[in-house]
């Protein structure tokens, strides 16, 4: 943008520069790209459109929701946030060293530090990149069916997550206590967990809260591919068009992942409110 214009002694706003032949050129591609995703992507207004009494239809099926086995439920309901909770918590654990081996600056500038560091960051990429549901497909034809195989992929998928934030976390850390403590003759690891670690824990423990509430988000779904909880029991009522069935998992789905992100809500004001400023 342009310099900001002084006119009649108060300040405008700076103007867009009128863009040269080259960047016209790009942005022209750019926005046909974009239109050409969305017919790739079959967008079809009218499809839509013409969708909504089939919707009408389904919802009519689905209410009121069936009750009938809302024992089991629980327990399958139980079940995902189990899977949720252990995964991210083995995720959590798992990320700390590979996030110190990853963040930049924490250790010497070695040849051994460098492979370990540029390892690591691949690692991270390689386990964020690939979705979840792919790693559950994974662990389902290693370990079988069941909640173990859910949580293995959950675990891998928080190594990704947080793996690459608690490095950030590490890297933005002022440097004023860690020079401090070097110049005192403390090793490299003294340093990292005596003043980078703690300096960085409020934004450890805030990225773990997300962590959790997208792994039960997660678990949902990997149900589907039968690695254990609810979402096989969604997938099994769709299938035999037990419409009232699937409302009542839906429901108790959104109540489940909206009381999770309510207590993440919380948690993270009162680490804030704690957290010197």
């Amino acid at each position: 943008m342009a310099d900001i214009e002084v006119k009649r002694g108060r300040l405008l706003p700076g103007r867009f520069e009128r863009p040269g032949a080259l960047q016209f050129t790009v942005y022209v591609a750019l926005a046909a790209f974009v239109i050409w995703s969305f017919q790739g992507a079959g967008f079809s207004l009218s499809a839509l459109l013409s969708g909504g009494p089939a919707m009408a239809d389904f919802l009519s099926r689905a209410w009121p929701p069936s009750m009938e086995r809302l024992p089991q439920l629980s327990l399958a309901l139980l079940e995902t946030f189990q899977m949720a909770l252990a995964g991210t918590i083995i995720g959590i654990i798992v990320s700390l060293p590979l996030a110190v081996l990853a963040a930049r600056g924490l250790a010497r500038q070695t040849i051994v530090s460098r492979f370990f560091y540029t390892s690591s960051r691949l690692l991270i990429a390689l386990f964020r990149t690939v979705p979840d549901l792919v790693w559950a497909l994974v662990f389902v034809i290693t370990v079988g069916l069941g909640p173990f195989a859910g949580t293995l992929a959950i675990a891998v998928d928080t190594v990704g997550f947080c793996g690459r934030f608690f490095a950030e976390s590490m890297e933005d850390v002022e440097k004023g206590p860690s020079e401090a403590l070097t110049a005192a003759g403390a090793g490299k690891v003294d340093t990292i967990f005596c003043a980078v670690v703690p300096a960085a824990m409020p934004s450890f423990i805030t990225t773990s809260l997300f962590a959790l509430e997208k792994a039960t988000r997660s678990s949902v779904v990997l149900g589907l591919v039968g690695a254990g909880g609810i979402g096989i029991e969604l997938k099994v009522a769709m299938d035999f068009f037990d419409y009232q069935l699937a409302m009542t998992i839906i429901l108790m789905i959104f109540v489940l992942v909206l009381f999770v992100e309510r207590l993440g809500s919380i948690a993270r004001n009162k680490i804030l409110e704690g957290s010197p400023r």
